[in-house]
């Protein structure tokens, strides 16, 4: 029966408005990243422009970035030549991202499309930047932890931040945002094209090694080198601190102590942080990491939330592989030398690409196990 609404008396009814439905911005999110990515590469497109023309700003090249000497690989850039070509890209991705929002169907050009949004992705993401966007994000939170502790004597902030978060290593963390709406908009067109649903990827036939039971197995081998590279690395901070030549020479060991005074004690702390990541990685195949354990106050029993882990571990995937292959280049390229006396210096940093290569397959395993039905399609 239709419903009805009273109007005036005697006046004929009339039906009543159907109730909207409400849909959440979440839910939309394949229709509308593709736009937002759009966005982001012409708001860059117009910079490019502007740093051709000599505008203020320009974030690359050592005159403009001189801690970026020997780490950055645009540390040559200059804005003429960088600044045109940051501006070609940045508009014709804008209208890539329309053309990818507006999902053309499957084929060549189809191809073409989702390869140039990965290539843009995994640029933005993990090439461009290099070490100093890890290090603004974990060396506060390191020293606000251990400075009421009392394990910060000869330790300043001065050894954590060289320079806090200036434009240029801003300017990375807002590329590395780019990457990851780029990385969306692949995920999304991709989806599309498979006739998959948008929010969860299902089809009517699912892929085998997307079962959870499948996840569950190849997620477990994912942990294990996640967990073992930053143990690795942590074993030579910690030995420094002990003052114990691992991996570096004596004399190498106190000449660093000499020139920076506290320097193997903020190694330490940061290695600290790196296996209380690790020990978090382990909850990604572990019970603790869907169901908070006893120990934990306000929280125990309680249901974890799949984005409380996965947020945060997706994020220091993305920050140690840009990290590891910043190392790698600047071996490749003579900046950084390996020898025997010396080795705990880089080498355990050139596994870091591997370590966030593994952390980002075991978050993606823990995604799988947990999502369950979704709301959008019903599928399981």
């Amino acid at each position: 029966m239709t419903e009805t609404c009273a109007t005036q008396p005697g006046a004929p009814a009339r039906p009543a408005a159907p109730a909207k439905r409400y849909s959440p911005i979440r839910s939309r999110w394949p229709q509308l990243v593709g736009y937002a990515t759009a966005s982001w590469s012409l708001i860059y497109g117009l910079l490019g422009l502007y740093w051709t023309f000599g505008g203020g700003g320009f974030p690359f090249g050592t005159e403009h970035d001189p801690l970026g000497a020997k780490i950055s690989i645009l540390e040559r850039a200059e804005p003429a030549t960088a600044g045109l070509v940051i501006a070609v890209l940045g508009l014709a991705g804008a209208v890539i991202a329309v053309l990818i929002a507006r999902r053309p169907a499957w084929g060549p050009a189809g191809a073409a499309l989702i390869g140039f949004a990965w290539t843009m992705a995994a640029a933005l993401a993990v090439v461009v930047p290099d070490y100093r966007p890890l290090l603004a994000v974990v060396r506060l939170p390191m020293f606000l932890i251990f400075a009421p502790l009392g394990l910060t004597q000869g330790v300043s902030l001065a050894d954590f931040f060289p320079a806090f978060l200036p434009w240029p290593v801003v300017n990375q963390i807002l590329m590395m945002a780019g990457g990851a709406l780029w990385a969306a908009s692949a995920v999304a067109y991709r989806r599309s094209v498979r006739d998959a649903c948008g929010n969860c990827g299902r089809t009517e036939t699912p892929s085998g090694w997307s079962t959870p039971a499948r996840a569950a197995r190849w997620g477990r081998w994912a942990v294990h080198i996640a967990v073992l590279i930053p143990v690795f690395y942590a074993l030579t901070r910690w030995a420094w601190a002990l003052d114990i030549p691992f991996g570096v020479s004596r004399e190498e060991l106190e000449k660093e102590a000499r020139e920076s005074p506290g320097i193997w004690w903020a190694g330490a702390m940061l290695a600290t942080m790196a296996v209380g990541g690790a020990i978090l990685t382990r909850g990604l195949v572990r019970p603790w990491g869907e169901v908070y354990p006893r120990w934990i106050p306000f929280l125990r029993g309680k249901r974890v939330r799949p984005r409380t882990a996965i947020i945060p571990a997706s994020l220091v995937a993305i920050l140690v592989t840009s990290a590891g292959l910043m190392y790698l280049r600047g071996s490749a390229l003579g900046y950084l030398s390996v020898d025997a006396q010396s080795w705990g210096m880089v080498v355990p940093e050139f596994f870091w690409p591997l370590w966030g290569v593994a952390l980002a397959a075991a978050t993606l395993a823990y995604h799988l196990r947990r999502r369950g039905q979704c709301r959008y399609c019903h599928r399981s």
